[in-house]
């Protein structure tokens, strides 16, 4: 699946939802938990994903923990209080785009009022 350009419009969403679901989370494991949610439909790379969390961070809305770990230094990341809200504000956008984007692609399926 050809998705480069959807998921980078997406990526910050994706990686706030999946905070908020599991509390902390270090790079490679979200990419896991990407790939595994989607059966491997969707993979984010670290390319993508290092660049974006790394906003996300220096905008406030994640914070960092470090651990050592199997001899070897994990950075985990955790919605602050502001990535909390940032997330909500988000996944509403999400929504009312997908809302849009269906009435687009399927009119049928436009509510019909005043019958």
């Amino acid at each position: 699946m050809s998705n480069n350009n959807l998921i980078k419009g997406s990526l910050q969403t994706i990686i706030l939802k999946l905070l908020e679901e599991n509390d902390r989370m270090y790079g490679y494991e979200i990419t896991q938990r990407v790939k595994e949610l989607t059966a491997g439909e969707i993979k984010i790379t670290e390319g993508a994903l290092y660049p974006a969390l790394h906003k996300l961070e220096a905008e406030g809305l994640l914070s960092t923990e470090i651990e050592q770990v199997d001899n070897r230094v994990r950075k985990y990341y955790s919605l602050t209080q502001s990535g909390q809200k940032e997330m909500s504000n988000k996944m509403s956008e999400l929504n009312s785009f997908v809302e849009n984007l269906q009435l687009i692609l399927n009119p049928e399926m436009k509510p019909k009022f005043g019958i």
